[in-house]
């Protein structure tokens, strides 16, 4: 596995994180009027550019429980850890939980076993399962269909147990999974579309194709952005990454429009950054914004061990 396109995914995904930080719940009005166009800090949050969230945080814990193979019960304490103890944040100090999550570490902190802990209601459809799987499309690459898609129903069921919620991470995670195979974006929208509908149509997930309707059935790309919404519903997340990365070339200009679309900002630019890391690699990303980066040196060392992890298990 290359460690590149690794480090670009991983790295490209904490900058998207950042770069949407300062300015996360502001309107796409109000960034029209100030567009986000560089790193930059405090805003929202108060924090000092390059400080990622709780997007960057749940993924570096997934990545670091894959070292070690899949292990659901050691991906929720570190969830858990997390949550209670900082553990991979910034500068120690958790902020901007959503509430699914938060109510399924909190049942996991108290025994619940991770495979049981997610919550199911058609209200807890936030994009909070979909903001952590992009380290799956690594390690589920070579997988058969059926184990693959198993495995991401289990990591978003941590938290998100809804079929809405797990299909969103089935489309993304196979749409990485293409790029990782070196399709064109195009092509890569393609077969993903075919491998969902194909190994979904008979399972309950089918009821689920309708809130997909315009990724799956249609072309997302060809819609114009007053018809994308950036909230943090599942499915408006994932069209406006999908839009984003198929509208724009080269990871500054993909991630930025990403941001400028406004409100879920940070998870928005981050989701969308993993799949351009992925694309154009990590010489494509602006040095000085991962110079910024917070932990820049841990998220490395970890992003190497997990690709050394995937090279001797010949994953």
């Amino acid at each position: 596995m290359s460690k590149n396109k690794i480090l670009g995914a991983i790295l490209g995904f904490c900058v998207g994180d950042a770069l949407g930080v300062p300015v996360e719940f502001k309107s796409r009005e109000e960034l029209k009027k100030e567009p986000v166009t560089d790193m930059i800090g405090y805003g929202t949050y108060n924090q000092p550019p390059g400080t990622w969230s709780d997007d960057t945080s749940l993924t570096l814990c997934l990545v670091e429980s894959l070292c070690n193979g899949l292990d659901l019960e050691d991906i929720g304490e570190r969830f858990v850890r997390w949550y209670y103890d900082s553990y991979w944040t910034p500068y120690n100090k958790t902020f901007d939980v959503g509430n699914t999550t938060k109510e399924a570490i909190i049942k996991i902190s108290k025994g619940v076993s991770p495979e049981q802990a997610g919550l199911d209601d058609e209200h807890s459809n936030g994009n909070g399962s979909l903001m952590r799987v992009l380290p799956l499309a690594f390690y589920l690459k070579n997988f058969k269909d059926e184990e693959k898609y198993n495995v991401i129903y289990k990591i978003s069921s941590i938290t998100h147990k809804h079929s809405r919620s797990i299909l969103a991470c089935s489309i993304y995670v196979e749409y990485a999974i293409n790029l990782l195979k070196g399709y064109s974006k195009k092509e890569a929208y393609k077969n993903m579309k075919e491998n969902i509908i194909n190994f979904y149509s008979n399972t309950v997930f089918r009821n689920e194709f309708d809130s997909y309707n315009r990724i799956l059935e249609h072309d997302i790309a060809r819609l114009k952005k007053e018809e994308i919404k950036s909230s943090g519903y599942v499915v408006d997340t994932l069209e406006a990454v999908f839009w984003c990365f198929l509208n724009r070339d080269g990871y500054k200009e993909i991630v930025l429009t990403a941001v400028n679309l406004g409100n879920d900002t940070d998870t928005i630019a981050a989701i969308t950054g993993g799949l351009a890391g992925i694309y154009y690699g990590i010489e494509a990303i602006p040095k000085k914004w991962i110079d910024a980066v917070a932990r820049k040196k841990d998220i490395i060392k970890l992003a190497e061990k997990f690709s050394d992890s995937l090279n001797i298990n010949n994953i």
